[in-house]
Protein backbone atom coordinates (compact mmCIF):
# COMPACT_ATOMS: atom_id res chain seq x y z
CA UNK A 1 0.00 0.00 0.00
CA UNK A 2 1.32 3.42 -0.97
CA UNK A 3 1.02 6.04 1.79
CA UNK A 4 -0.23 9.56 1.18
CA UNK A 5 3.23 10.86 2.14
CA UNK A 6 4.86 8.68 -0.55
CA UNK A 7 2.25 9.85 -3.07
CA UNK A 8 2.89 13.48 -2.09
CA UNK A 9 6.66 13.02 -2.56
CA UNK A 10 6.15 11.56 -6.04
CA UNK A 11 3.69 14.31 -7.00
CA UNK A 12 6.07 16.96 -5.63
CA UNK A 13 8.98 15.54 -7.61
CA UNK A 14 6.97 15.65 -10.84
CA UNK A 15 5.68 19.17 -10.06
CA UNK A 16 9.27 20.33 -9.68
CA UNK A 17 10.79 18.30 -12.51
CA UNK A 18 8.28 18.78 -15.34
CA UNK A 19 9.04 21.65 -17.72
CA UNK A 20 6.89 24.67 -16.81
CA UNK A 21 5.31 24.83 -20.27
CA UNK A 22 4.40 21.13 -20.52
CA UNK A 23 0.95 21.30 -18.87
CA UNK A 24 -1.38 24.10 -17.82
CA UNK A 25 -1.84 22.18 -14.59
CA UNK A 26 -0.70 18.87 -13.12
CA UNK A 27 -4.16 17.30 -12.79
CA UNK A 28 -3.30 13.96 -11.21
CA UNK A 29 -0.37 11.78 -10.19
CA UNK A 30 -1.54 8.26 -9.31
CA UNK A 31 0.89 5.77 -7.76
CA UNK A 32 0.71 2.05 -7.09
CA UNK A 33 3.28 -0.74 -6.73
CA UNK A 34 3.97 -1.00 -10.47
CA UNK A 35 3.19 2.36 -12.03
CA UNK A 36 3.07 6.13 -11.73
CA UNK A 37 0.44 7.76 -13.95
CA UNK A 38 0.92 11.46 -14.67
CA UNK A 39 -2.03 13.36 -16.11
CA UNK A 40 -1.84 17.02 -16.99
CA UNK A 41 -4.32 19.54 -18.37
CA UNK A 42 -3.65 21.04 -21.76
CA UNK A 43 -5.43 23.94 -23.43
CA UNK A 44 -8.23 23.15 -25.80
CA UNK A 45 -8.21 24.20 -29.43
CA UNK A 46 -9.46 27.68 -30.31
CA UNK A 47 -12.81 27.22 -31.96
CA UNK A 48 -15.77 29.39 -32.76
CA UNK A 49 -18.60 28.99 -30.25
CA UNK A 50 -21.06 27.76 -32.87
CA UNK A 51 -19.05 24.73 -34.11
CA UNK A 52 -20.76 21.36 -34.12
CA UNK A 53 -20.10 18.80 -31.40
CA UNK A 54 -18.46 16.52 -34.00
CA UNK A 55 -16.07 19.29 -35.04
CA UNK A 56 -15.27 20.12 -31.40
CA UNK A 57 -14.59 16.44 -30.59
CA UNK A 58 -12.31 16.06 -33.62
CA UNK A 59 -10.44 19.25 -32.74
CA UNK A 60 -9.88 18.05 -29.15
CA UNK A 61 -8.64 14.67 -30.42
CA UNK A 62 -6.30 16.49 -32.81
CA UNK A 63 -4.99 18.72 -30.00
CA UNK A 64 -4.31 15.68 -27.81
CA UNK A 65 -2.45 13.91 -30.63
CA UNK A 66 -0.43 17.05 -31.42
CA UNK A 67 0.56 17.38 -27.76
CA UNK A 68 1.53 13.71 -27.55
CA UNK A 69 3.84 13.91 -30.57
CA UNK A 70 5.34 17.32 -29.72
CA UNK A 71 6.19 16.43 -26.10
CA UNK A 72 7.30 12.82 -26.55
CA UNK A 73 11.05 13.41 -26.07
CA UNK A 74 10.59 15.59 -22.99
CA UNK A 75 8.17 13.12 -21.39
CA UNK A 76 10.52 10.19 -22.09
CA UNK A 77 13.44 12.02 -20.46
CA UNK A 78 11.40 12.74 -17.32
CA UNK A 79 10.03 9.19 -17.25
CA UNK A 80 13.53 7.69 -17.38
CA UNK A 81 14.62 9.76 -14.39
CA UNK A 82 11.45 8.91 -12.46
CA UNK A 83 11.66 5.19 -13.26
CA UNK A 84 15.22 5.13 -11.95
CA UNK A 85 14.32 7.15 -8.85
CA UNK A 86 11.00 5.50 -7.91
CA UNK A 87 11.48 2.00 -9.43
CA UNK A 88 8.12 2.14 -11.21
CA UNK A 89 7.06 2.57 -14.82
CA UNK A 90 5.69 5.99 -15.75
CA UNK A 91 2.54 6.38 -17.82
CA UNK A 92 1.23 9.61 -19.31
CA UNK A 93 -2.12 11.13 -20.09
CA UNK A 94 -3.88 14.46 -20.55
CA UNK A 95 -7.16 16.19 -19.91
CA UNK A 96 -8.38 18.54 -22.61
CA UNK A 97 -11.79 20.21 -22.53
CA UNK A 98 -13.08 17.62 -20.06
CA UNK A 99 -11.85 14.65 -22.10
CA UNK A 100 -9.18 12.37 -20.59
CA UNK A 101 -6.80 10.39 -22.78
CA UNK A 102 -4.09 7.98 -21.60
CA UNK A 103 -1.08 7.61 -23.87
CA UNK A 104 0.50 4.66 -22.12
CA UNK A 105 -0.32 2.46 -19.17
CA UNK A 106 0.82 -0.74 -17.53
CA UNK A 107 -1.52 -3.72 -17.73
CA UNK A 108 -0.27 -5.84 -14.84
CA UNK A 109 -1.33 -9.48 -14.77
CA UNK A 110 -3.11 -10.61 -11.62
CA UNK A 111 -3.53 -14.25 -10.66
CA UNK A 112 -6.58 -15.42 -8.73
CA UNK A 113 -8.36 -18.63 -7.80
CA UNK A 114 -12.09 -18.66 -8.29
CA UNK A 115 -14.70 -21.18 -7.22
CA UNK A 116 -17.36 -22.42 -9.60
CA UNK A 117 -20.04 -19.79 -8.75
CA UNK A 118 -17.48 -17.02 -9.32
CA UNK A 119 -16.33 -18.56 -12.61
CA UNK A 120 -19.99 -18.79 -13.63
CA UNK A 121 -20.28 -14.99 -13.27
CA UNK A 122 -17.31 -14.51 -15.61
CA UNK A 123 -18.57 -17.11 -18.09
CA UNK A 124 -22.01 -15.42 -18.15
CA UNK A 125 -20.34 -12.11 -19.05
CA UNK A 126 -18.51 -13.87 -21.87
CA UNK A 127 -21.70 -15.57 -23.13
CA UNK A 128 -23.51 -12.22 -23.02
CA UNK A 129 -20.84 -10.55 -25.16
CA UNK A 130 -19.70 -8.21 -22.39
CA UNK A 131 -16.21 -9.73 -22.39
CA UNK A 132 -14.05 -11.84 -24.72
CA UNK A 133 -12.34 -13.89 -22.02
CA UNK A 134 -12.36 -14.56 -18.29
CA UNK A 135 -9.54 -12.05 -17.96
CA UNK A 136 -11.60 -9.35 -19.72
CA UNK A 137 -14.65 -10.29 -17.63
CA UNK A 138 -12.70 -9.99 -14.39
CA UNK A 139 -11.31 -6.60 -15.45
CA UNK A 140 -14.88 -5.49 -16.29
CA UNK A 141 -16.02 -6.55 -12.80
CA UNK A 142 -13.19 -4.62 -11.15
CA UNK A 143 -14.05 -1.47 -13.15
CA UNK A 144 -17.72 -1.84 -12.17
CA UNK A 145 -16.85 -2.17 -8.49
CA UNK A 146 -14.45 0.78 -8.76
CA UNK A 147 -17.11 2.96 -10.37
CA UNK A 148 -19.71 2.22 -7.70
CA UNK A 149 -17.58 2.11 -4.57
CA UNK A 150 -15.18 5.05 -4.87
CA UNK A 151 -16.24 6.44 -1.48
CA UNK A 152 -15.81 3.09 0.25
CA UNK A 153 -12.42 2.43 -1.38
CA UNK A 154 -11.24 5.94 -0.48
CA UNK A 155 -12.26 5.43 3.15
CA UNK A 156 -10.54 2.04 3.23
CA UNK A 157 -7.32 3.49 1.75
CA UNK A 158 -7.35 6.31 4.31
CA UNK A 159 -7.82 3.76 7.11
CA UNK A 160 -4.86 1.73 5.87
CA UNK A 161 -2.70 4.86 5.77
CA UNK A 162 -3.70 5.57 9.39
CA UNK A 163 -2.70 2.02 10.40
CA UNK A 164 0.70 2.48 8.72
CA UNK A 165 1.28 5.78 10.56
CA UNK A 166 0.39 4.19 13.91
CA UNK A 167 2.72 1.24 13.22
CA UNK A 168 5.54 3.63 12.35
CA UNK A 169 5.17 5.29 15.76
CA UNK A 170 5.21 2.00 17.70
CA UNK A 171 7.83 0.99 20.28
CA UNK A 172 9.56 -1.45 17.91
CA UNK A 173 10.62 1.36 15.57
CA UNK A 174 13.52 2.52 17.79
CA UNK A 175 14.66 -1.08 18.37
CA UNK A 176 14.70 -1.72 14.63
CA UNK A 177 16.77 1.42 14.03
CA UNK A 178 19.13 0.57 16.92
CA UNK A 179 19.65 -3.02 15.76
CA UNK A 180 20.38 -1.95 12.18
CA UNK A 181 22.95 0.55 13.45
CA UNK A 182 24.57 -2.20 15.53
CA UNK A 183 24.73 -4.48 12.48
CA UNK A 184 26.39 -1.72 10.45
CA UNK A 185 28.95 -1.26 13.18
CA UNK A 186 28.18 2.45 13.53
CA UNK A 187 27.41 2.33 17.26
CA UNK A 188 30.10 -0.28 18.09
Amino acid sequence: MITSEQRDKVRGWFAGRLPDDLFEDLAEVAVDREEITVIGRIPGPRLAEDVSEAERESAVQGRIQEFRERTREARIAVAREAEHRFRRKVSWGVECEGRRALFTHVAAPVMTRLRQPERHVLDTLIAGGVARSRSDALAWCVRLVQRHTDDWLTELSESLEHVQRVRAQGPDVEEAVDSSADEDGEDG
